[in-house]
């Protein structure tokens, strides 16, 4: 039985209600207990992954949130590394320490680049990276060798997304580079979490789908994100390039930015059949935590969407409102296999409709590489 901070229910709760913009950080930094800082910081680094994750059976998620959390580093060192040059230097060595079992101290990354509170949580994550370390150390052999191939996987592919940003000027060209970067970043945690819920038996065609679905969820943090990114210098779509360093709201980039995030729509709302797909071949309606966790992840991209498509001007199709709503709108999944289902086939529905009446900037691209 687990201990009572890391029970599913409470769990979920928690996340629900932690303030992510102004997490406790003095807080979170004097905790001592390692598998409690996990579970305390997952919501703040994970955000609505979070959810799905505590309410798998306990040492799925213990193995999902430990490799989030380090993919959450990964990503860290990708965002706020000073060093262009020497980035991809420290993404391979972030990897590295999992050679041997040794686990070094990860290097450190100076603090006063942090932009906000959520930059500064993630940098205690890099710091406290022992405490995560701790509880990787107590999960069985093949579960850390699954983490470790994990780790190294989106290393090479953050690499990858790094030199080419530098490369092509800031940007990426266009639809299968973007799909190659959201591979990178969302899809080998997708395939881990396929392949630990599957029993080992993710096979090509589920992993191809898992990297598709991964496409699409991806692309619901780029949409939030455009306008941040821009401001430091990162366009995932090659329309943004004239507009690389302009600050949010400005007025030059507005079409141009409702423009791209209509297209990063259309592309991600064709790929809902992949999530769908996997759903019914790996039969994740069969466990409730299982099918509950996946139907949260869904409902949370859906919400994502809904609010995404008013953005561009759109209507939005009807589903259930804000975070608390989402999670009540899935709790059914728990008692009905056919209740979850539907709501997976219902959701491809609307994704589907809404993509076909999305259209694409069609910008020239730079070549790609």
């Amino acid at each position: 039985m687990r201990p009572a901070f890391t029970l599913g229910p409470v769990l979920l709760m928690q996340g629900l209600t932690v303030n992510r913009g102004r997490p406790d950080l003095q807080s979170l930094a004097a905790e001592t207990r390692p598998e409690r800082f996990v579970w305390r910081v997952l919501p703040h680094a994970a955000r609505s992954f979070a959810a799905s994750i505590v309410v798998l059976p306990r040492e799925q998620a213990r193995a999902a949130a430990v490799a989030y959390l380090y993919c959450r580093m990964l990503d860290t060192y990708e965002d706020l590394y000073p060093d262009p040059a020497g980035r991809g230097a420290e993404l391979e060595r972030f990897a590295a320490r999992f050679d041997g079992g040794r686990l070094p101290a990860p290097s450190p990354i100076d603090d006063r680049l942090a932009r906000d509170d959520r930059d500064r949580l993630h940098l205690l994550l890099v710091e406290r990276c022992a405490q995560v370390d701790a509880v990787y150390r107590t999960l069985d052999e093949r579960t850390r060798d699954r983490i470790t191939e994990l780790v190294r996987s989106m290393s090479a592919g953050m690499v990858w997304s790094t030199e080419t940003f530098a490369r092509q000027g800031g940007v990426l060209a266009g639809e299968e580079q973007i799909a190659l970067y959201c591979r990178n970043v969302i899809g080998y945690p997708a395939v881990f979490v396929v392949d630990l819920i599957s029993g080992g038996e993710c096979g090509p065609a589920n992993r191809e789908d898992a990297f598709e679905a991964s496409e699409m969820i991806q692309l619901a943090n780029i949409t939030r994100d455009i306008e941040a990114d821009l401001a430091r210098g990162i366009g995932y779509h090659p329309a943004l390039e004239p507009h690389l360093g302009c600050p949010p709201g400005d007025p030059s980039a507005r079409e141009t930015v409702r423009a791209v995030r209509e297209d990063y729509m259309r592309m991600a709302l064709g790929r809902a059949g992949a999530y769908r797909r996997l759903f019914e071949r790996l039969d994740l309606g069969r466990t409730a935590t299982v099918r509950t966790a996946a139907v949260l992840m869904l409902l949370f991209t859906d919400l994502h969407y809904r609010g995404c498509a008013e953005r561009t001007g759109h209507r939005p199709w009807p589903g259930p409102g804000g975070r608390l709503g989402v999670v009540a709108g899935s709790l059914p999944a728990l008692l009905s296999p056919r209740w979850a289902s539907r709501v997976v086939n219902r959701v491809e529905q609307d994704f589907l409709t809404a993509a076909g009446g999305l259209h694409s900037p069609g910008p020239s691209a730079p070549a790609a590489a």
